[in-house]
């Protein structure tokens, strides 16, 4: 994919696990696979932010004149 062979693969593990630790792997992990899923479904899914006026405000209107 981006040319990495195994062992270019083992040697980043190595590093990150050096500058990390042991107990903080499974919690990059996590936290990067929470912001993958995330970015996929913020590309692929509909905007989620409805900007539409609602017909509440209309209504409120009619009876104040009422």
């Amino acid at each position: 994919m981006f040319g990495f062979g195994v062992t270019e693969l083992i040697l980043i593990l190595l590093i990150v696990l050096v500058v990390f630790g042991a107990g903080k792997l499974p919690e990059i992990g996590a936290g990067l696979g929470k912001g993958i899923k995330n970015f996929k479904r913020a590309t692929s899914g509909a905007d989620e932010i409805d900007v539409t006026p609602e017909n509440r405000e209309i209504e409120e209107g009619e009876e104040e004149k009422s």
